[in-house]
C-alpha cells in the first residue's frame, strides 16, 4: 500500500472492532487541491471524503485480515454505502470505528462509523457512516497469482500494527 490514511491503532477487539485515528495536517498536499482559493472566495481546505472511505477501508481491512491472521489476501470488494454528513478539516482527528458484522471463508462484510474531534470544539462529532464487503482472494480466485506487494498488510501496515501492541498478527 502506497498511502496510508491511518497513523495509529487506538483499540483492537479480536474478530470484532477495531479503532484507529488519522490526524489531519495542513502539511498534507490533498487538501491544498480541496478546495483551492477562486476569484473572491478564499481556501477552504477539507480532507476528501474519498480518502476517509480509503482510511475506513484500511481499518476494516486490518480487522478482517486479523482474524486469519493475515494469511489471506484481504481485497475491498463492495462498497455497500457511504454517507457524509460532515467535512473534516486541518487540524481535527479522524477516528475510524469498525466492525465486522459477518465473517466466512470467501470474506466478510463490516461496518465502520467516522468521527471527528475538533480542537476547537474540544469534542467528538459524527462524521459518516460506510458498509464495506471484503474478498479473500485467495480463496475466491484460487489458481490466480497476485503479487504480494500490491497488498495492504506490507511493511508500513506491519509497523503500525507492532506499534499497536498487534506483534503476534505480524509475523509471515
Amino acid at each position: 500500500m502506497r498511502w496510508m490514511w491511518i497513523d495509529q491503532v487506538i483499540a483492537f477487539e479480536p474478530r470484532k472492532r477495531l479503532v484507529a485515528v488519522k490526524c489531519v495536517s495542513l502539511a498534507e498536499e490533498h487538501l491544498h487541491q480541496h478546495f483551492a482559493a477562486k476569484g473572491d472566495l478564499p481556501p477552504r481546505p477539507v480532507m476528501p471524503s474519498s480518502l476517509l472511505l480509503e482510511g475506513m477501508a484500511q481499518t476494516a481491512g486490518i480487522l478482517v485480515g486479523s482474524v486469519h491472521d493475515f494469511r489471506e489476501k484481504v481485497v475491498l470488494a463492495k462498497v455497500a454505502s457511504a454517507v457524509f454528513d460532515r467535512d473534516i478539516l486541518p487540524g481535527e482527528t479522524v477516528r475510524y470505528d469498525a466492525t465486522i458484522e459477518r465473517m466466512d471463508d470467501m470474506g466478510a462484510s463490516a461496518v465502520g462509523v467516522i468521527d471527528r474531534f475538533s480542537f476547537v470544539d474540544n469534542s467528538w462529532a459524527p462524521v459518516g457512516r460506510v458498509e464495506l464487503m471484503f474478498s479473500h482472494l485467495d480463496q475466491n480466485r484460487a489458481g490466480t497469482e497476485f503479487p504480494e506487494e500490491n497488498f495492504v498488510f506490507g511493511e508500513n501496515f506491519r509497523t503500525l500494527l507492532e506499534g499497536a501492541g498487534l506483534k503476534r498478527f505480524t509475523a509471515r
